[in-house]
């Protein structure tokens, strides 16, 4: 029996010792990335990867956090700071308790408030970065954003490669971000704010300073021992209950950072002399001059590989090709007198304010006084011929108007017809009493444009990212679809679909066959534009929080007006409960559930959609006339 029970008991331990880690793999965000910085990585996104990003495994698609950056030279003053990490100034200054106009000491901590999206399988907050000279991935991951971003994320997110990158060049940089996970949030833990680690920082040391412990950071982080070793220019996460203050911050010794493009290596130290060493000065004077001869060989060698490196941009950049304006629409300008405009650099740049923050609509979008007219400018570092070619074939009063574009060098900048009251998510947060006719009139508007794309347009379109965002409003309220750099022709009118591998979208308003099986037909737009009118009925967000937990807006709908119509009531809006028009709201419900059917042959075409909303709208005018 006591033999047995040693033979029984084996299995036993094991168990528990694979469960203990399994609990702490689910309780963690990712593995430490440990010192070994890989930037070969390129298209390999399979979670875990310690050298990428965070994984998407919290409690919520997307929150509000923190990360920590330690000023260095170039990158003191608020102003600076906020523009490299795309985020307001009065933000960043308020949650480091400073005014906009402070320059930070070099090498203190400064806490970054970002807002940190599940974008596929990786958390990451965006923001852009123009490399200069001798600029690598490797330099931008590992020394201007101190390991806030990786290299292989950079190399996998931007179309380019490690050998191809010039001055000038502008780089979408993932920053490293996660949400809590339910376990921590269970745990009363709300952020997760990203620390890079530099010299002489400690597990131990990090815990007291931000009154967390050190089990919990240990569990974040996916660490198997207490007090691990930990590297610089990695980051840990420090789970924290409230967002992190400025008395939590400290000022490290400032790093001297390498040349531009430059590989650390090993630093000399001088001799050290001994006094056993007197009366030896021929060998100290060979050493001596030894060590002159090779740092004047140092200095010698990196201005040689500096001015190599200039030349072979200015010729890199001779050969790119530019962002032209494909040739049939500058016959047709020439030929037609298109009201197409063609800008210089210069007129954006004065327009704009050089790019600056305080000019930025979201995202890469700015407004400008171009030739006397404002204008919304939009950057785009991909070639935009196509998004030229859609939109000077389409004319319609509710799609976005191109108004020119800039032949600049590989970033190219469009130019569109100013929106007065921004995008339609904004408006709808920022005006819950809208009322009901001019919730009508903006669905009437975005589905005659969609109407417009699938039947009247040659050839026909799919927009393929229809959502809140991507509606415009003018000054008069009126609608306008835009962002068509998604939009596809089709061949739907023949009998045929086309079918992609490259599936992209916002969470929300994919359609389930369009995430199944990449289909690519007009019933998409029909699907999201179902989103969307629930998001003008209702107010709330394509994924929002109920009972603790995230939603999607169209599965809770089509639940509630499956069990009792009643309880669709709940969620309209406080300006939609009008008695004597609630027969109204409830149409447009229905009209809205017909149009997120799971089977896309079963949904409405967008001109049955435009027919029963007209029908609404009318019957709505009539009442307002009695």
């Amino acid at each position: 029996m006591k033999h047995l029970l040693q033979i029984n008991i084996i299995p036993l331990i094991f168990f528990m010792l694979c469960t203990s880690n399994i609990i702490m793999i689910i309780r963690a965000q990712q593995g430490y990335a440990g010192s070994g910085v890989n930037c070969s990585i390129k298209g390999d996104t399979t979670p875990p990867s310690p050298s990428y990003l965070y994984t998407c495994n919290g409690y919520h698609l997307s929150c509000n956090t923190f990360l920590v950056f330690n000023s260095q030279p170039n990158f003191t003053s608020v102003s600076s700071i906020s523009n490299l990490m795309s985020i307001q100034p009065s933000e960043l200054a308020k949650i480091n308790s400073v005014t906009k106009s402070h320059k930070f000491t070099q090498g203190k901590e400064v806490i970054i408030p970002v807002n940190c999206s599940c974008s596929g399988q990786y958390y990451q907050a965006n923001t852009y970065y123009v490399i200069g000279d001798s600029d690598t991935y490797y330099s931008l991951a590992t020394y201007v954003y101190q390991g806030l971003s990786s290299c292989s994320s950079l190399a996998n997110q931007n179309p380019y490669d490690h050998n191809d990158l010039y001055a000038g060049l502008k780089l979408l940089v993932p920053l490293r971000c996660a949400c809590p996970t339910k376990y921590q949030t269970n745990n009363g833990i709300h952020y997760l704010l990203t620390y890079p680690i530099f010299e002489n920082d400690s597990i131990s040391d990090l815990r007291e300073r931000f009154k967390v412990s050190e089990q919990s950071i240990v569990s974040a982080n996916g660490f198997s021992e207490e007090d691990p070793v930990i590297f610089p220019f990695t980051t840990v996460l420090i789970p924290l209950p409230t967002p992190p203050s400025s008395n939590q911050t400290i000022i490290h010794h400032p790093v001297q950072y390498p040349p531009p493009g430059a590989t650390p290596g090993p630093v000399l130290a001088p001799p050290v002399m001994t006094q056993g060493s007197k009366g030896r000065r021929p060998l100290w004077f060979g050493i001596g001059a030894a060590f002159i001869f090779i740092i004047s060989a140092t200095i010698a060698l990196y201005f040689l590989r500096k001015i190599v490196a200039e030349a072979a941009a200015k010729k890199k950049m001779m050969k790119r090709k530019r962002c032209v304006l494909p040739k049939e629409i500058l016959e047709y300008q020439v030929g037609a007198g298109h009201a197409l405009k063609v800008f210089g650099m210069e007129e954006l740049e004065a327009a704009t304010d050089d790019f600056s923050s305080e000019r930025r609509l979201g995202g890469s979008v700015y407004k400008g006084v171009l030739r006397g007219a404002l204008m919304a400018i939009k950057e785009t570092c991909r070639e935009a011929s196509k998004e030229v070619n859609i939109l000077h074939k389409l004319n319609h009063f509710n799609l976005i108007s191109l108004a020119g574009v800039s032949l600049g060098m590989d970033n190219c900048y469009l130019v569109y017809e100013y929106m007065e009251n921004g995008s339609l998510k904004d408006w709808l947060y920022n005006n819950r009493h809208w009322c009901l006719k001019q919730r009508i009139q903006i669905a009437v508007d975005v589905a005659e444009g969609l109407d417009y794309l699938h039947n009247f347009a040659e050839p026909p379109y799919v927009h393929n990212d229809i959502k809140s965002s991507n509606i415009l409003l003018n000054g008069n309220l009126r609608a306008k679809i835009s962002n068509f750099s998604q939009a596809r022709a089709s061949e739907w009118k023949k009998g045929g679909c086309e079918i992609t591998e490259n599936v992209k979208g916002t969470i929300g308003y994919i359609a389930p066959e369009y995430l199944e099986s990449g289909m690519v037909t007009p019933k998409l737009d029909v699907f999201a534009f179902g989103v969307v009118l629930l998001e003008l009925i209702t107010g709330k967000d394509p994924v929002f929080e109920q009972d603790g937990k995230e939603r999607l807006l169209s599965a809770v709908i089509i639940m509630s007006l499956n069990e009792e119509a009643k309880l669709i009531t709940e969620f309209i809006g406080p300006a939609m409960r009008d008695d004597s028009q609630l027969d109204l709201v409830m149409a447009m419900v229905k009209l809205s559930v017909a149009c997120l059917n799971h089977d896309p042959e079963s949904r409405p075409s967008m001109k049955e959609v435009v027919s029963i909303l007209s029908i609404i709208q009318s019957e709505l005018m009539s009442r307002e006339i009695v």
